[in-house]
């Protein structure tokens, strides 16, 4: 009898549960989402997400927070500072991608490299212009390059073993970066975005049609302009963060001979390997961009032996064939992530 009266008395309550759920439910569904978009790292960022909050301020305020940080391209960002071989304490973005940037680095045999940047400039991609160097300055400059030539001291302070060394954190940078504006629409209790800089991506939940996000990733032609929208193929990449690398869009040609912005830290020449574009999804986006750039320098084949031993990464090659045409090899664990037409 007590026990029928005691659940008599918990129905009004759990009525008022049920119903406030309901609510909750109905109003997150019925939560607009938001659109902002900007200028940042020299490229362009678009983030969409379900909230009636206006953030574009603190993102734009964390994302330049990176730029003061990382960027080489601005004369007052700690690593300039670095480069600049001043007395400069790191702050904690500079060392989140420095020990990004060191794993990634060990875990490639040295593919990837931050301090590639003298090779980089010299052949005229980086923040530094250069002219196209001869077999002598490449000698020379590959002296100045190895990530263990630089640690990150007790201090805070980036030692070098020669004071020529400088840094280049941009083939992370913006990976980073999306991590960074995630992290605050995280802190508002946003569930529903997907935040984009410069083709680097970071999504969570779903968007405005309540389904996964999908994200076209481009067939690799020739595109410096990149005016080509041509999709090779649609990912849901719900939940992940996804970066692509590729030699289709920063090039030049000298003398009739393309060379590509990937310059292999160990030759200290622009790659020339069948491989035309890596997409790498990862738990993080600094993460998938530094793998997504160190498959670059490494080719198919090097980049499939890296992916044998990191069963938590995903990935889609895009190869030429030796008659021209377009391959694609994918980790199996992406399958499942891959929009059938």
């Amino acid at each position: 009898m007590n026990k029928r009266k005691n659940l008599i008395w918990q129905l009004p309550f759990l009525t008022l549960l049920i119903v406030g759920t309901v609510l909750i439910v109905m109003q997150q569904r019925n939560m607009p989402y938001t659109r902002i978009e900007g200028k940042i790292f020299g490229t362009f960022y678009h983030i969409t997400y379900q909230s009636d909050k206006d953030l574009k301020a603190e993102i734009e305020k964390a994302l330049q927070e990176v730029d003061n940080s990382l960027s080489p391209f601005n004369p007052t960002s700690i690593i300039t500072h670095v480069n600049n071989n001043e007395d400069v304490v790191v702050n904690k973005m500079f060392t989140d991608v420095y020990r990004i940037a060191r794993k990634v680095s060990e875990e490639t045999n040295g593919a990837f490299d931050i301090t590639v940047a003298p090779l980089v400039n010299a052949w005229g991609f980086g923040f530094k212009e250069g002219q196209m160097p001869d077999k002598t300055a490449v000698d020379s400059l590959l002296q100045l390059i190895g990530y263990q030539k630089v640690s990150l001291g007790k201090n805070n302070r980036i030692q070098k073993a020669d004071p020529r060394i400088m840094l280049d954190c941009s083939a992370v940078a913006k990976g980073y970066g999306c991590d960074v504006a995630a992290s605050v629409l995280r802190r508002h209790d946003v569930t529903n975005y997907i935040v984009e800089i410069g083709g680097e991506v970071v999504t969570k939940g779903v968007n405005e049609k309540r389904v996964p996000w999908h994200i076209g990733i481009n067939r690799p032609t020739d595109d410096p302009l990149q005016s080509s929208q041509e999709i090779m193929t649609i990912l849901n990449v719900t939940d992940k963060a996804m970066a692509t690398s590729g030699n289709y869009r920063n090039f030049y040609y000298k003398d009739g001979k393309k060379f590509a912005h990937t310059i292999d830290p160990k030759t200290g020449y622009p790659v020339q390997h069948s491989l035309l574009s890596a997409t790498v999804l990862a738990s993080d986006c600094a993460t998938a961009d530094a793998y997504a750039t160190s498959f670059m320098v490494l080719g198919l084949e090097g980049a499939q032996a890296v992916l044998s031993k990191h069963p938590e990464l995903m990935a889609y090659l895009i190869y030429a064939s030796p008659d021209g045409s377009y391959q694609e090899w994918f980790t199996p664990s992406l399958k499942a992530k891959i929009i059938e037409d």
